[in-house]
């Protein structure tokens, strides 16, 4: 009998810029450019309401179901935008660049593709500021001791001594079951027990 395996491999149960769909990517890259092309000022704004955007589809069940129904009429979707864009706290209205974004994701019916859409946008503009991004994957929160010992021995790497700082998020997914992914750069390194277990599934699978 094959041990329970996770319903998707720890590295992408969590979403990740490499994980996004590649339409998602192609949203990310528009609105990055678009942002940039006006001014730096401008893409930092940008930035600042996408966050704000992101944090409250995640507090707000309703906007997350909003997001996820491509069923809507036009003029149920546009209500719904004016809601998100007034639950994000910005009561004066979004800029136009990321306003036309949501629009656009909503005549396309790719509203879904948001997150991606953010976690796309998100490490472009920290590789723009010369940020490294890692994402630390754990079944549990990790303590403050652990994560400054990650990020010690990160900031040995190649990638991050290139980088002009580097900014570490601890992400909790039970799917990893136990131990950590870390993602960073364009690499992965996969430590979890959930890896453990699909690897032992497929020998397993192999040898029946």
């Amino acid at each position: 009998m094959l041990l329970r395996p996770a319903t998707r491999t720890a590295a992408a149960a969590f979403s990740g810029r490499r994980y996004a769909s590649a339409i998602a990517l192609k949203y990310s890259n528009a609105i990055y450019s678009a942002a940039l092309s006006k001014s730096p000022q401008q893409l930092t704004k940008v930035q600042t309401e996408l966050a704000s955007i992101s944090s409250a589809i995640k507090s707000s069940p309703e906007l997350s179901s909003f997001i996820s129904n491509p069923t809507l009429s036009s003029k149920d979707r546009a209500a719904g935008l004016k809601a998100l864009f007034q639950a994000a706290g910005k009561k004066d209205g979004v800029s136009d660049v990321t306003k036309n974004l949501f629009e656009v994701l909503s005549e396309n019916g790719r509203l879904a593709e948001t997150g991606g859409v953010i976690e796309g946008f998100n490490e472009l503009f920290s590789k723009y500021k010369g940020e490294l991004e890692v994402t630390v994957t754990s079944a549990q929160p990790l303590s403050a001791d652990i994560l400054k010992r990650l990020e010690n021995t990160l900031k040995q790497s190649q990638a991050a001594q290139q980088a002009k700082s580097l900014k570490l998020t601890n992400k909790v997914n039970s799917s990893v079951l136990g131990g950590i992914v870390v993602d960073f750069g364009d690499k992965t390194i996969d430590l979890s027990v959930s890896s453990r277990v699909n690897k032992l599934n497929a020998l397993l699978t192999q040898s029946v």
